[in-house]
């Protein structure tokens, strides 16, 4: 049981003004893992001031400065992986031979991808008679979500650190105890003080407070798309720049010349990563009306070895889902489904039979999905699969748009040149074709109402640049 009583203001830890705290639950055992606070305005002030107080001096270092700062917090992260990914994976679930790879592991690559970006980024360029600054943008609100906690955290604070902002992280109050965390690792990395500082709390407390505070500058948001739009009214108050990473609806196209193992495999364990609980994930399956039946019964043949189990057991593959509201949320949508007509080919609504305690939702396909079902319209979260037939190229383009979302989606096919060219037709912000490999570098963001601006990369960097011009 690990519990905070403090928050990471300013270089130190102070107790927190409130005095509400927050129970973490562990999903898998429903018992209680940590107390933190939840923070209230008068903390969101105290940490929003150490950031813009330390802004002048940090925002006027170099990039070499700042890469050496970075550095000794990528030294210090990855001295405590292994602790961190057994804590996420106590927190939120996921099976801890993935937590250590891709909940501890992801972070560190991302951080170090902006100490060697900060090596031969440009903030300056020449444009005819004028002299174009990149400045950083200033103090930065960085509220993130529960289910890469630290990969979505670091995403943000390595970004614009690298940048020269100054940052305030509130993460979510469902998986904390991996960003107070952080904040012993960042001050162990005796980093300048006030340039990331820590409060816990929740939304429509600390997270609002954050959002309209007049001395914050930009807003980066990971979260739903229900969110999202909250935050977007609230900052436009003061019309701060503002950055929403949010939901998504993905489709996975395959083609009628793809490998239709490697696409179904693909495909599948995009849609299960992390029981579901992934923005990007591919979950809906669209599949050539002539290969429908022989597809279908490879999809379920190959999601059927998602077994649910606790997080410890080396054979689990699918741990639970974050909280008991999450889990009924999904369950409801599987119910859903049924009641509006699709397929249930794998799995249902009914806790796994071996799984009495945990937050567990079964491996569960449905098929025959139109695109006004419910289940093919809104983001589930779960480990849920929709497979939808199309009867052309032109059809599976036209359903895999008709979707308020833009996130992400996929392209199968053995010919590289039609894969790419249905790539191109897709209205959304970053497409795998033939299961094409996650890249650092590459922004990831999405279209429509899946949010706007992007991260990772030198496009993540920008993120938090504004410009200046000078004229001679």
């Amino acid at each position: 049981m690990k519990r905070y009583t403090q928050l990471y203001i300013g270089g130190t830890w102070r107790e927190a003004q409130g005095t509400e705290l927050i129970t973490v639950v562990n999903p898998a055992s429903e018992g209680f893992i940590g107390e933190v606070p939840a923070a209230v305005a008068a903390d969101v002030d105290a940490a929003v001031s150490a950031a813009r107080a330390a802004l002048p001096e940090w925002a006027a270092t170099s990039p070499a400065e700042r890469a050496a700062c970075l550095k000794r917090l990528h030294e210090k992260l990855l001295a405590r992986s292994g602790e961190m990914g057994e804590l996420i994976s106590a927190e939120m679930g996921m099976p801890l031979k993935l937590s250590q790879r891709i909940q501890a592991g992801l972070p560190p690559l991302v951080l170090n991808s902006y100490i060697e970006l900060l090596e031969d980024f440009s903030f300056s360029e020449r444009v005819g008679n004028s002299l174009i600054l990149k400045e950083p943008i200033g103090v930065v609100a960085a509220i993130t979500p529960w289910n890469y906690p630290l990969h979505q955290l670091m995403i943000k604070v390595a970004a614009a650190l690298a940048a020269g902002c100054t940052i305030v992280a509130k993460p979510s109050e469902l998986t904390p105890l991996s960003a107070f965390l952080l904040a012993e690792i960042v001050a162990e990395s005796n980093l300048p003080p006030g340039i990331f500082n820590f409060v816990s709390g929740f939304g429509d407390g600390a997270g609002e407070a954050l959002v309209a505070h007049p001395d914050v500058d930009m807003v980066s948001f990971t979260g739903s798309t229900r969110a999202g739009k909250r935050i977007s009214v609230v900052a436009a108050e003061t019309v701060k720049r503002v950055a929403l990473e949010l939901g998504g609806k993905s489709a996975s196209i395959i083609l009628d010349d793809a490998d239709l193992a490697s696409a179904v495999k693909g495909s599948v364990n995009s849609c299960y990563l992390n029981s579901g609980q992934t923005c990007s994930a591919h979950t809906r399956l669209l599949v050539p009306e002539a290969l429908y039946d022989e597809v279908a019964a490879m999809v379920v043949a190959t999601a059927a070895k998602f077994t649910p189990g606790d997080p410890r057991d080396e054979q689990a593959k699918l741990g639970p889902l974050v909280s008991a509201q999450q889990r009924d949320r999904v369950r409801h949508y599987i119910r859903q489904g049924v009641v509006e007509g699709a397929e249930l080919l794998l799995g249902g609504a009914e806790a796994p039979a071996d799984l009495p305690v945990g937050y567990y939702v079964q491996p569960t396909v449905f098929g025959r999905v139109t695109s006004h079902m419910t289940i093919a319209r809104e983001e589930i979260f779960g480990p849920v699969l929709c497979l939808m037939p199309y009867r052309d190229e032109d059809d599976a383009v036209r359903i895999a748009n008709d979707s308020i979302y833009g996130l992400a989606g996929g392209v199968w096919s053995g010919d590289a040149e039609r894969a790419e060219r249905v790539a191109r037709r897709l209205q959304t912000g970053q497409v795998d074709i033939n299961g094409g490999r996650f890249n650092l570098q590459a922004p990831f963001g999405g279209y429509k109402q899946s949010g706007n601006g992007r991260e990772l990369g030198k496009y993540g960097l920008e993120e938090f640049l504004q410009l200046k011009s000078l004229q001679f």
